[in-house]
C-alpha cells in the first residue's frame, strides 16, 4: 500500500480531514516526471524509500527515509512561516550484523526552505535529508547524529501504477483511495558513514509515492504492507488492512510485476498474508501465497526489534524493517529480501476516517 505509517499515525492526531480538497477517484491521467512530485490540491502526500544494501563482504543495512507532506490550511498569508502545510520525515537504519535498529524523526513548515517537494527543483527535502533527481537517477543523502547515508538510485524498471482505473482502494465510498506509484526495483549505490568509517554499499531500493485526501474506513484498524524484490527479477506488493472484528478487509489488494516491468493487479482473494512468530505484538514471521502465480514464501527478518517509536510523541509507534524472503514458485526453489511495515498494533489507525 506503500503506507508511510508514521505519517499516516502523525497525521491522524492533528488534522482535519478533507475541507476543500480533491479526493483520488478513477480516471486520474498520470503525467511523468511532474507527477513524481508535490500535490497540493490532495492534503496527504509522501514519498516512501526503503532498501537492503551490502558491503564488499557482505554486511547488510536496512534503511528506510520517508518525506510526508500533510496540508494543514488552504490558504493564508505570504509569510514564509506560515503553517499551510507540515513536513514529517523518518529516517532508520538496520545493521543487521550488529542486531542494532537506529531511527530518528523531524517535523519542519516549509519556511524559507526548511521542507518542500518541488517539480521545478527536481527535490524532495527536509532539512539536510533530501531526494534529488538528476535525470532517472534519485540521489538520496540523509545525516544524522548516528551516520550518514549516500545513495545513487536508478531504476531497472519503469513507474508502476497500483490497483485499478488509476486509484488503489482502501475502503467503500467515494474517495477512499490514493493515486499510488512505485519504483518497485532500484539498484541502490552508495557510501554509508557508520562509526568513524565509510562503506560502500550496492544493493537494490524500492520507492512509493501516494497522494490522496481520505483513504481508511471507521471499521479499519491498521495495516500489513510487504514489497518483495525476487532474485528472478519480478517484484510484488501486499498489503493486508485489518478490522475491528479481527477480520481481514475484502479491500487489501497488491501489484505483482514480472522481470519485464509489466505489472498486474492482485483482489484481496488472489492472496494470503497468514502471520507466525510475533516480537513483543508484532508479527515478524509470516506465510505468503499467491496462488495465481503458483508462488509460497516463508518471511522472515534479520532484526527482530524494528520499531519506530516516536521520541516527539507525534505518532504511535509502528514496526518498519528489512526482511527475507524464501520459498517456491512454479516448483523451482525462490528468495528474495524487501521489507515490511505493521501499523494498528499499539493502537488502532484512526486515519482520514473523519467525513467532511
Amino acid at each position: 500500500m506503500g503506507f508511510c505509517a508514521g505519517a499516516l499515525l502523525f497525521a491522524a492526531a492533528i488534522a482535519v480531514w478533507g475541507a476543500g480538497y480533491r479526493t483520488a477517484e478513477p480516471g486520474y491521467e498520470y503525467a511523468f516526471p511532474r507527477d513524481h512530485f508535490s500535490h497540493p490540491e490532495f492534503q496527504t502526500e509522501w514519498w516512501y524509500y526503503t532498501g537492503n544494501l551490502f558491503d564488499k563482504e557482505g554486511r547488510r543495512f536496512g534503511f528506510e527515509l520517508t518525506f510526508f507532506r500533510q496540508a494543514m490550511a488552504r490558504a493564508g498569508d505570504d509569510s514564509p512561516w506560515n503553517l499551510e502545510d507540515l513536513y514529517l520525515a523518518h529516517l532508520a537504519l538496520t545493521d543487521a550484523a550488529a542486531g542494532e535498529f537506529h531511527h530518528f524523526e523531524r517535523v519542519n513548515r516549509a519556511g524559507p526552505g526548511l521542507a518542500g517537494a518541488s517539480f521545478e527543483k527536481r527535490r524532495i527535502w527536509n532539512g539536510n535529508w533530501q531526494v534529488v533527481w538528476s535525470g532517472e537517477v534519485q540521489q538520496l543523502r540523509a545525516v544524522s547524529d548516528r551516520f550518514t547515508l549516500q545513495l545513487n538510485l536508478t531504476p531497472s524498471k519503469p513507474p508502476v501504477i497500483h490497483g485499478k482505473d488509476g486509484i488503489s482502494r482502501k475502503a467503500a465510498g467515494p474517495g477512499r483511495a490514493s493515486h499510488y506509484v512505485s519504483f518497485t526495483r532500484l539498484h541502490a549505490g552508495g557510501q554509508l558513514m557508520l562509526d568513524g568509517g565509510k562503506l560502500e554499499l550496492r544493493g537494490s531500493a524500492w520507492m512509493d509515492h501516494e497522494f490522496f485526501t481520505h483513504q481508511l474506513g471507521e471499521d479499519q484498524t491498521g495495516w500489513d504492507w510487504m514489497s518483495i524484490q525476487l532474485e528472478d527479477g519480478t517484484d510484488v506488493m501486499l498489503f493486508r488492512l485489518r478490522r475491528k472484528d479481527g477480520t481481514i478487509d475484502p479491500f487489501s489488494a497488491g501489484t505483482f510485476v514480472d522481470a519485464g516491468g509489466r505489472p498486474v493487479h492482485l483482489e484481496s482473494l488472489d492472496f494470503e498474508m497468514i502471520p507466525g512468530r510475533r516480537w513483543k505484538d508484532y508479527p515478524v514471521e509470516w506465510t505468503v501465497r499467491v496462488p495465481g502465480l503458483d508462488l509460497e514464501l516463508r518471511a522472515t527478518t534479520p532484526v527482530d526489534g524494528q520499531e519506530l517509536v516516536s521520541g516527539s510523541g507525534y505518532s504511535p509507534a509502528y514496526w518498519e524493517g528489512a526482511m527475507d524472503f524464501e520459498g517456491v514458485r512454479a516448483g523451482k526453489p525462490v528468495r528474495g529480501i524487501g521489507y515490511l511495515e505493521m501499523t494498528g498494533y499499539e493502537a488502532p489507525v484512526t486515519f482520514g476516517q473523519e467525513d467532511d
